[in-house]
């Protein structure tokens, strides 16, 4: 059987490059995770998402406990045969998507009490029931349930929340069920508060969890605060687990967070930003709605491999996206994610070169130049 665990390979500075290894297959780090919201990665078949070079994959608990709820996942033998997905799948615990339900929510000390988006009908989530959903969902790699307050929050109100996430980590801890290769993640929160990440921290590597995720940031505290936070979070955090920064986020966030030491990443930005026609390249994003594209034979991003980018043309992009077609979110979609796995795989082999500082020197210098002309 396969045992759960992180391994440190390299360092340059602050950042990492490591490996994890999970009962359903190793994880190269830093590594980015796209987010298959439903059971699926949305415009993208599974062979295509594993295609870009994707190791690990996110689902969601809010999500798959409504529909087609984690029973029913259950009893089709678990998410990854489900969704045919037989690699590492982590699951965040339900909280973020509850935090957003904040008029259709009740928070107390047992749990949440919230309505359903879909059909307005009650549920209850809890530490307990999270953990069995995800245990029931097959998640490689589960999230403890916590409350992840909005940046708009009082201190005050952070301290409430950060230390009732506490209380539900111990409770997460009691319940999941140990198995070889699975894991439990703890979420650090406290907000942009030194002392209050401090207190989290403290509290979750008392209870000796297998990861560490740094939740409660893109929240809308913006690129330089993410950052200053990160900056004495990450340290507070125990060498030898991986380190997750949840929900981040764009390129240039992604290797900010790697400088600071962070392993593993999610967001839906490249997914989301594929369907509504922007493409994330070496030179900076690309709207390809814009006109400019119209008669432009040229390649997305010379530099890329993937699909979109070998057979078809930004002018036929352009075209796709302004008549509505579904090829248009798959083409994008499949670009964005293989432009993000390069940039993570840049990132590894940069770290294991001790060339980290060359390589985010570059990244920015082909940031900053901006699309390429038009012709």
């Amino acid at each position: 059987m396969t045992n759960f665990g992180y391994e440190l390979i390299k360092t340059d500075g602050q950042a990492r490059r490591g490996r994890l290894t999970t009962a359903h297959g190793t994880i190269e780090t830093p590594v980015f995770m796209p987010v298959g919201t439903a059971g699926t990665v949305k415009a993208m078949l599974p062979e295509s998402v594993k295609a870009t070079g994707t190791e690990i994959i996110l689902g969601n608990t809010y999500h798959l406990m409504l529909r087609p709820t984690a029973e029913r996942v259950a009893k089709l033998g678990g998410l990854h045969k489900f969704m045919n997905w037989p690699g590492p799948i982590l699951t965040d615990s339900g909280g973020f998507q509850v935090m957003s339900l904040s008029d259709l929510r009740k928070i107390t000390e047992e749990g949440v009490r919230f309505r359903s988006h879909i059909d307005g009908s009650y549920h209850d989530l809890t530490p307990e029931r999270s953990m069995e959903i995800q245990n029931l969902l097959d998640a490689t790699i589960t999230m403890n349930f916590d409350e992840c307050p909005s940046f708009e929050s009082t201190q005050e109100e952070v301290v409430e929340s950060m230390r009732l996430s506490m209380r539900w980590a111990e409770r997460c801890k009691t319940a999941f069920e140990q198995r070889p290769g699975y894991a439990l993640f703890g979420i650090n929160q406290g907000g942009i508060h030194q002392e209050l990440r401090e207190e989290s921290a403290k509290a979750l590597i008392d209870l000796s969890f297998d990861g560490y995720a740094i939740g409660g940031l893109a929240v809308g505290e913006g690129q330089e605060l993410m950052f200053s936070t990160l900056d004495f979070t990450t340290p507070m955090l125990p060498q030898d687990k991986p380190r997750y920064l949840m929900g981040v986020g764009k390129p240039a966030d992604i290797v900010g967070a790697v400088v600071r030491g962070v392993d593993m990443f999610d967001c839906v930005m490249p997914t989301r930003s594929g369907r509504t026609g922007q493409a994330w390249t070496r030179r900076g994003s690309v709207n390809i709605r814009n006109a400019r594209h119209a008669l432009d034979e040229r390649p997305l991003d010379e530099h890329c491999s993937c699909p979109a980018c070998t057979n078809y043309s930004r002018a036929y992009l352009h075209h796709l996206n302004k008549a509505g077609e579904i090829l248009a979110s798959m083409l994008m979609s499949w670009h964005n994610l293989h432009y993000y796995q390069d940039l993570m795989a840049g990132l590894r082999g940069a770290i294991e070169a001790g060339a980290l500082d060359a390589f985010v020197a570059e990244f920015e210098a082909q940031q900053a130049l901006g699309d390429i002309e038009p012709i």
